[in-house]
């Protein structure tokens, strides 16, 4: 196996025994296998399409596929491959449907080959082996580590973005023109393609990216009300208890209808925090607040929980024995051994979480403030624009992201504490768990912590700083605004060349740079945007603020 697409990959350089994320070398190379196919259906889509054929289930297949092999997501090799079965089938069908249409258009059908062609063999171990021949490592020797790295950054960040068309599918919102993208940019990287193409697609990514998210963002405040200011419990309530984790909003809201008058106290974890300031969430009575911290914490976090455990989209980690019997999966996450619940039937969850002996006591109250979505920190712009106007606000901050476990990530603890009394820190997704319990007060009745939501709601920073552009007369890059970002996954890098299509300067990444961006592409990266690695919190905001 060969994998380097998240922060923590070992050494670095790559995981090529065994993923520090728990992924065994067969899931691995299914995972690469079951998005060699997914090119293959694009191939074939992205050219039916130019004759007017539209195959759903090839774009949901493709989107889906793309999203389970996300880091932390689906660990199942063996429902890999039962995707990679169904795969093929969809592959097939979107090129008999490719062909009939040039029959009957007149037109003489084009030749492909590789990933258009394959074919799954009958045996398991006959699977295995293809999977491994048709894995990463061997991109690497050709064509080399540089091609190699661009083509997995547009990889990457298509895999992220899937992440959020998959989230606004399941609430009903669908775009045909960004299904017709990842067919399109599916097929491009199934060719032999230069740096600077493959550069100009990684752009592409990033602006198509920038309609995902402005779906999701339509579809989590269509459905549920834009978030508002809302103060959160985060210490737990006595008595039976759930907790739920990962980003789907729309898992939250059927458990919550089918818990209701149980007695069972529904917690978020994670992601999921942002969940409790959307009106038509946070009207259920149970829904008591957030539970532990970011994903990587999981592992004692639920060893301590007395309830049962739901695992909704990613950030799974290997379950520990002492709450195997308690944690369901549900979507496209899957664990060995784990139960799997489908159609939104969380029986096997409430019996669990029953059976379970619950919380004792109340814990002391401790209560933190979330919300501020672009639809609540613009309804106060003016305010804050006159605030940076008179001097009050010196500086904002945007620092957040993903959040891991590996070290060097209390950078963002430091950096948050010691940015001056008069900045406003915007923050968003698991990195703010490194510092949002902590005290920092208010600028003229303005939160100097403004908790924006998950990572998808980086769509929210980018409209409230496209909105105070336009309040001060000037781009993005002039105001008085730095993003120190945190990164560890998929969702981070698509975030990212969204940020670098908007032509976002001077963005500080970290805890280290990615390990499949090779020293040339870094080189392209630092020339055109000055983006830059995060060194110290006392160094950093020496350079921004002087």
């Amino acid at each position: 196996m060969f994998c380097y697409q998240c922060e923590q990959t070992a050494k670095g350089t790559g995981c090529d025994r065994f993923g520090v994320c728990g992924k065994d070398p067969k899931t691995a190379v299914m995972q690469d296998l079951l998005i060699y196919v997914s090119k293959g259906i694009s191939m074939w889509a992205h050219r039916a399409r130019k004759l007017g054929v539209i195959d759903h289930d090839a774009d949901v297949f493709v989107v889906e596929a793309l999203f389970t092999t996300i880091t932390n997501v689906n660990f199942d090799s063996d429902s890999l491959i039962s995707m990679i079965r169904k795969g093929v089938m969809i592959k097939d069908s979107i090129r008999e449907k490719y062909l009939n249409a040039c029959s009957s258009k007149g037109d003489s059908p084009e030749e492909l080959d590789g990933p258009a062609v394959w074919q799954i063999p009958d045996d398991e171990e006959a699977i295995e082996i293809e999977a491994v021949k048709l894995s990463i490592a061997d991109k690497l020797q050709d064509p080399g580590k540089d091609i190699t790295g661009l083509e997995e950054l547009i990889t990457y960040g298509l895999k992220g973005s899937a992440a959020y068309a998959d989230h606004a599918k399941i609430l009903g919102y669908e775009d045909d023109a960004i299904y017709a993208f990842f067919h399109e940019a599916m097929d491009f990287l199934t060719r032999s393609n230069l740096m600077n193409d493959l550069f100009g697609m990684a752009l592409k990514v990033g602006e198509k990216n920038l309609a995902v998210m402005e779906l999701l963002d339509t579809a989590n405040t269509g459905t549920y009300g834009h978030p508002e200011p809302t103060e959160v419990r985060v210490t737990p309530l006595k008595g039976k208890a759930i907790v739920v984790s990962g980003h789907d909003l729309k898992d939250l809201e059927e458990l919550l209808k089918q818990t209701e008058g149980k007695g069972i106290n529904i917690y978020t974890h994670g992601e999921m925090l942002p969940t409790l300031a959307y009106p038509e969430l946070k009207k259920y009575s149970h829904l008591a607040g957030n539970y532990g911290g970011a994903w990587q914490d999981q592992q004692k976090e639920f060893d301590a929980f007395p309830g049962a455990v739901l695992m909704t989209t990613n950030c799974i980690q290997k379950p520990r024995d002492s709450y195997m019997d308690r944690i369901f999966t549900t979507g496209l996450v899957q664990w060995p051994g784990v139960p799997h619940i489908d159609d939104h039937d969380y029986t096997p969850v409430i019996e669990a979480a029953l059976a379970a002996e619950g919380f004792s006591e109340d814990a002391p109250e401790k209560k933190i403030i979330i919300g501020f979505a672009h639809n609540s920190v613009l309804s106060v712009a003016d305010k804050v624009i006159q605030a940076v106007k008179d001097g009050d606000i010196r500086h904002f901050f945007l620092v957040g992201g993903c959040d891991g476990a590996k070290s060097g990530r209390n950078y963002f603890t430091e950096i948050a504490q010691q940015i001056p009394d008069d900045c406003i820190i915007l923050t968003l997704a698991c990195g703010k768990y490194r510092f949002n319990k902590l005290e920092f007060g208010d600028i003229g009745g303005i939160p100097r912590l403004l908790d924006m939501g998950q990572c998808n709601d980086a769509y929210s920073a980018i409209q409230v700083a496209v909105a105070l552009a336009g309040a001060f007369e000037c781009g993005v890059n002039d105001l008085p605004l730095s993003m120190i970002l945190s990164w560890y996954e998929q969702k981070a890098v698509t975030i990212l060349l969204s940020l670098l299509y908007l032509g976002i300067k001077d963005i500080r990444l970290g805890p280290t740079l990615p390990a499949f961006l090779t020293p040339a592409a870094l080189e392209v990266l630092v020339e055109k945007f000055d983006i830059k690695p995060t060194t110290t919190a006392e160094e950093d905001l020496k350079t921004i603020l002087n």
